[in-house]
């Protein structure tokens, strides 16, 4: 995905079979990162995954600081359609 800025993101969902959904994100665009992240988010992976800081993007700094991730802030994350279970 673009983000508003122009830097590319690799975004990744996990759906459980519980049907807890996670996102997770990487913008080094390390597909591992991105679904390690999401696994946690689910509830499906017990340790969170750290990342390095890349770009200072809010969705990073959120992550790092362990707040909520502002996904909507990126107008394309919102637009964003996914494929059901």
């Amino acid at each position: 995905m673009r983000l508003a800025s122009g830097q590319e993101v690799l975004v990744a969902r996990v759906l459980t079979d519980e049907g807890n959904a996670g996102f997770g994100f990487s913008l080094r665009l390390d597909a591992t990162e991105a679904r390690h992240m999401a696994e946690w988010a689910a509830g499906a992976r017990a340790e969170r995954p750290s990342i390095e800081p890349a770009l200072g993007h809010a969705w990073e700094t959120a992550y790092l600081s362990g707040s909520r991730i502002p996904w909507d802030s990126e107008p394309e994350f919102v637009r964003l359609r996914w494929l059901s279970a």
